[in-house]
């Protein structure tokens, strides 16, 4: 309701720019305008304040969590930084230029020479939107469908044997395919497609054999994700990608719809724990970025529902 996106608008500059665009429907001019505001005021300034000298955030490449160059990144991304960014550039640069091995997996650990998955899927999300012209990111594309298991997902653990797909590993390279697919990758669609069938199959967040919910924190929406796997993340993907309405997703827009307050605004239930430079929203209280989230999920859900 107007309310709730007035509220939206007082907000940090990340968030004025993706209500305008998903739920305010704003010209793009005006998107555009606001969306530049990300690198000078707010959340994402502060977060280009804290890059280093040699171009990196925290003095690592991954860790430590979550002050590091990648999960500093992936943050920014989130927030929308302009895909032009010079320093966002420099920093996804160092991570390619250190983490990528021939077969065109990523690794910053000598101890795993084939690749982590989603690790890998983190760098392909962050080189599609800020090195777009980049070549790692097809032999990237290419390596992951290298490692796509036969249920459709990946996980991180493949190479320790694991022949079940993992949510969290999934979604990140869910998310690193659907940037490459924005930008021209070959041979995306087919893996989102399996990828995707994964996700319903679990609806989201349930054991595919049981039904039982699979972890409750699964249940709790957080922001930033990081490396993990929630309802919430799983339905934005979606509707970034616009995905086509399937029955199966009934069960967790369900939740999402209860976990909406009286006031229509939903709370930040979560928070991962490890170094953050600054706390960008409370726990336990309304939360604009998720609120965010949620309505452009339920707007999308809204649209492709048969009639």
């Amino acid at each position: 309701d107007g309310s709730t996106i007035d509220w939206l608008l007082s907000g940090d500059p990340a968030v004025r720019w993706q209500t305008m665009q998903s739920l305010a429907d704003r010209a793009p001019s005006t998107v555009k305008r606001e969306r530049s505001k990300v690198a000078r005021q707010g959340w994402g300034a502060r977060l280009l304040a804290e890059q280093g000298s040699d171009g990196r955030w925290g003095d690592g490449l991954y860790s430590p969590k979550w002050t590091s160059t990648t999960y500093t990144l992936l943050l920014l991304e989130r927030l929308g930084l302009p895909d032009a960014n010079r320093a966002a550039a420099e920093g996804t640069l160092l991570l390619v230029d250190a983490g990528l091995a021939e077969h065109g997996g990523i690794t910053f650990w000598p101890s795993r020479p084939e690749g982590e998955a989603c690790v890998t899927g983190m760098v392909l999300k962050l080189t599609s939107r800020f090195l777009p012209h980049h070549d790692a990111r097809d032999r990237i594309v290419a390596h992951l469908t290298d490692r796509q298991l036969p249920d459709g997902g990946w996980n991180c653990q493949d190479v320790n044997g694991a022949t079940h797909s993992s949510l969290h590993t999934t979604i990140t390279v869910l998310e690193g395919l659907a940037a490459a697919r924005r930008v021209g990758s070959d041979g995306c669609d087919r893996l989102m497609t399996a990828g995707n069938e994964f996700l319903f199959a679990h609806h989201l967040y349930r054991s595919h054999t049981t039904g039982e919910v699979i972890s409750p924190a699964m249940t709790r929406f957080s922001f930033p994700p990081r490396w993990w796997f929630d309802v919430l993340r799983g339905l934005d993907y979606l509707q970034s990608i616009d995905a086509p309405h399937d029955p199966r997703l009934e069960d967790p827009i369900a939740l999402l719809q209860r976990k909406r307050s009286k006031d229509g605004r939903w709370k930040l239930q979560n928070r991962h724990s490890g170094l953050t430079y600054f706390e960008m929203e409370k726990v336990g209280k309304p939360s604009r970025i998720n609120t965010l989230r949620a309505g452009r999920v339920l707007r999308w859900w809204e649209r492709v529902a048969p009639v």
